[in-house]
């Protein structure tokens, strides 16, 4: 399992985020999140879920409970799904694994 500092390392930097600017969305010096990422401290659980909610990860991926990660629309849009009537669920996925499927198939004849 991969640690809350590593996590947080590789999402900053794939966000092409300084520790600076991190440091400036939390009112706080790049020296703190210097010392989340190498595990030197751990931040509260606010302080956590503003890190997450800035980087537009989850939580739980940001503590290793997943490896899924997922980009806050992503997130938000399955959060919607799971609020609609069954038929329109089975609907949606019904389009969704054609899609997959589509994709598949035009990617083993590249």
């Amino acid at each position: 399992m991969t640690s809350f500092g590593k996590r947080l390392t590789e999402v900053r930097k794939n966000k092409n985020l300084s520790q600076e600017d991190l440091a400036k969305h939390l009112g706080t010096k790049s020296p703190v999140i210097g010392r989340y990422e190498r595990e030197e401290m751990k931040p509260s659980i606010d302080t956590a879920n503003k890190l997450a909610e800035f980087l537009e990860v989850s939580l739980d991926y940001l503590t290793g409970n997943t490896d899924t990660l997922l980009d806050t629309n992503t997130l938000n849009r399955i959060l919607e799904v799971q609020q609609l009537p069954d038929d329109v669920k089975d609907k949606l996925f019904y389009f969704i694994d054609m899609t997959i499927r589509d994709y598949k198939a035009k990617q083993a004849y590249k």
